[in-house]
């Protein structure tokens, strides 16, 4: 089985201002490292030597720093956005996809084991498997319980818990046919349609470590992490 994967680096990294603002969001140093260079290494270390990078903004940056990957052992592709497709568009571009592939933002930092993760979509024959993180967020207001316009309960500041995307897929070529070409077409526009076309779409929970560095408190703590992640991720 081919183990390739697409990154996804064509984002404009607007959540993480002012540091994207001359850098393209990937390329945002963890210490000395950009968070691009961690995510290559990983992919790596997992067999994951095949890999495209679909640009857009600054993409002569990411270029011109990673080349075609030799130097870090894997063998490095470039598809170019002349405009921005959103996260599932680029694949459109991409020409020769092996039957199953991952697909990932190129903003996040995870201790996931991408082979493992890819192995149970392929065992399960699984067309679209989620790596699913449950994540607690803190509300920041005093939250309202109301009945007929009386209050019932009240809540200070509650922590809340949702399930949320890693932003990392695992995905079967068949799917591509629901992806729209020459627009921006999301993660959000295909899960709708898969749903409306009753299409399976799988999640996998993962406990461990992942940090979406597009949120700016998640770069603070990969910053303070940064010993975890050389010695663990990487």
């Amino acid at each position: 089985m081919e183990k390739k994967v697409i990154i996804l680096a064509g984002g404009l990294g607007k959540r993480l201002q002012p540091f994207t603002i001359s850098t393209p969001k990937p390329m945002v140093p963890i210490e000395n490292m950009p968070i691009l260079e961690i995510i290559i290494l990983k992919l790596k270390k997992h067999g994951f030597k095949s890999v495209i990078i679909s640009v857009n903004f600054q993409a002569n940056i990411i270029i011109d720093y990673f080349q075609n990957g030799k130097k870090w052992g894997v063998n490095i592709e470039y598809v170019f956005e002349r405009k921005p497709l959103g996260t599932m568009g680029p694949l459109n571009l991409i020409k020769n996809l092996p039957e199953n592939f991952i697909v990932m933002n190129g903003d996040v930092i995870t201790d996931l084991n991408f082979e493992k993760f890819m192995n149970y979509h392929c065992k399960n024959k699984n067309l679209f498997t989620i790596s699913a993180f449950k994540r607690e967020e803190k509300i920041d207001y005093g939250v309202l319980q109301i009945e007929n316009n009386i209050l019932e309960n009240f809540y200070e500041k509650p922590n809340k818990y949702f399930t949320v995307s890693m932003g990392i897929y695992a995905m079967n070529k068949s799917l591509i046919k629901y992806i729209e070409k020459n627009k921006s077409f999301g993660f959000d526009n295909l899960m709708i349609k898969l749903l409306k076309n009753k299409v399976k779409v799988n999640c996998k929970l993962y406990k461990g470590y992942w940090l979406d560095i597009g949120r700016p408190s998640d770069y603070k703590t990969a910053i303070k992490d940064i010993k975890f992640i050389k010695k663990t991720i990487i």
